[in-house]
């Protein structure tokens, strides 16, 4: 059973080594492709690829814009010969367990895809995220959740839509998500997508001013954090401070308000 991962990135230097070194060790080829970083995202991938040699697949594919991205994700879909893809985000890190069992769970077969929930961070590392402020509505459940990996077997398997509400169909252009054999699995990654996660601009920024709750002190981060890389690659546990803090603070109220009254 051969596991590829797709990742597109795009000014990821904050985060790109833990994503990537995150699962590397469980799949069987990464493919990264970049779609115009001006930061230090490039230099990253081929330090990493520097280490695992052609498991890594790295090209600079150029600027893309929303639509350009969809058929980008179509193409990466199409070169990969294996069983199954994991999506992987340069904004996305697992935990070594999280990823065990979705690995795990592929090679018991009997299935088409996987649904795991979200841990987010906002404000700064230390700091989560409320679930309630999670509105993907899979299976049956709402909150912080993401289809991370699905089986290449399924029928006419393409992607649709620009880039923003782009997502995976099959032969019934139906979301994978509404497949029968799509199941839920309590498996999460951390995923620092409204963090900063570029000294450079983002063609699509996501960062919040926003605090969530404290972690408590027993909180364990994905291993990767906690293992030796190189110098030029940026800390992850930079805090939240000064005049972005005073601002996060100010607003939070404001946002969760607003997500209880939409």
């Amino acid at each position: 059973m051969k596991i590829w991962a797709n990742c597109i990135v795009h000014n990821e230097e904050n985060f790109i080594w833990f994503a990537v070194m995150s699962v590397i060790d469980y799949a069987d080829k990464v493919l990264v492709w970049d779609t115009g970083s001006t930061d230090k995202t490039i230099d990253i991938i081929r330090e990493i690829r520097e280490i695992w040699g052609d498991k890594v697949d790295f090209r600079e594919v150029g600027s893309v814009d929303k639509y350009e991205f969809t058929k980008m994700r179509q193409a990466m879909l199409e070169e990969s010969d294996c069983d199954w893809i994991l999506i992987l985000d340069g904004d996305e890190i697992w935990w070594r367990d999280s990823i065990e069992k979705v690995i795990s769970r592929i090679h018991e077969g009997n299935i088409e895809g996987i649904v795991v929930p979200m841990v987010v961070p906002v404000g700064d590392i230390y700091h989560l995220q409320e679930q309630a402020a999670g509105r993907y509505k899979i299976l049956g459940k709402t909150g912080h959740l993401s289809l991370k990996a699905f089986s290449k077997a399924i029928p006419c398997l393409h992607v649709d839509l620009p880039y923003g509400k782009e997502g995976f169909l099959d032969e019934d252009n139906h979301f994978l998500q509404e497949r029968k054999k799509i199941i839920f699995l309590n498996a999460p990654f951390l995923h620092v997508t409204h963090l900063k996660r570029s000294s450079s601009k983002r063609r699509y920024e996501k960062f919040k001013y926003e605090l969530g709750k404290r972690v408590e002190d027993k909180f364990k981060f994905p291993e990767v954090f906690y293992q030796t890389y190189p110098s030029f690659i940026p800390s992850p546990w930079l805090k939240i401070e000064g005049l972005e803090k005073a601002r996060a603070q100010l607003l939070t109220p404001l946002r969760k308000l607003k997500r209880r009254l939409i």
